[in-house]
């Protein structure tokens, strides 16, 4: 089997952070969760992929380029994309988590967090679908 068949065989799973050590290292431990993670830069970027409606999941960092993580799975919903999203966030406040709650995320992480629990709270969401 190839390196594309492999991927295209694999969950994708949407990956939107604004930090490039950041995003490469929960690339890297979510495509080592068995995802294919599609990891981009920007709102702009994602949303202009074309790829997102067949993602299962999106991870998104709440500050970004353009547009916020609230924005972005607003969009994404305007869409018609119904998969289960987490909101990663710096300084989080209970107002926000309850803005992102309402909003659609299922989960709010606060940052610094462990890669690998961000993998299994995915992994979770993902199964309970």
């Amino acid at each position: 089997m190839t390196k594309k068949n492999l991927d295209t065989a694999r969950p994708v799973l949407l990956l939107l952070e604004g930090d490039p050590a950041v995003r490469r290292s929960l690339q890297l431990v979510l495509q080592g969760q068995g995802f294919n993670v599609r990891a981009y830069a920007s709102p702009a970027m994602l949303l202009a992929g074309g790829g997102a409606m067949r993602a299962i999941c999106l991870v998104t960092g709440y500050r970004l380029a353009g547009m916020n993580g609230i924005e972005v799975l607003a969009a994404l919903r305007g869409c018609g994309w119904a998969g289960p999203a987490i909101l990663l966030v710096g300084h989080g406040s209970e107002k926000l988590t309850q803005q992102a709650l309402g909003s659609g995320f299922e989960l709010v992480l606060n940052k610094p967090l462990r890669h690998f629990s961000l993998a299994k709270l995915v992994m979770r969401l993902v199964r309970n679908r």
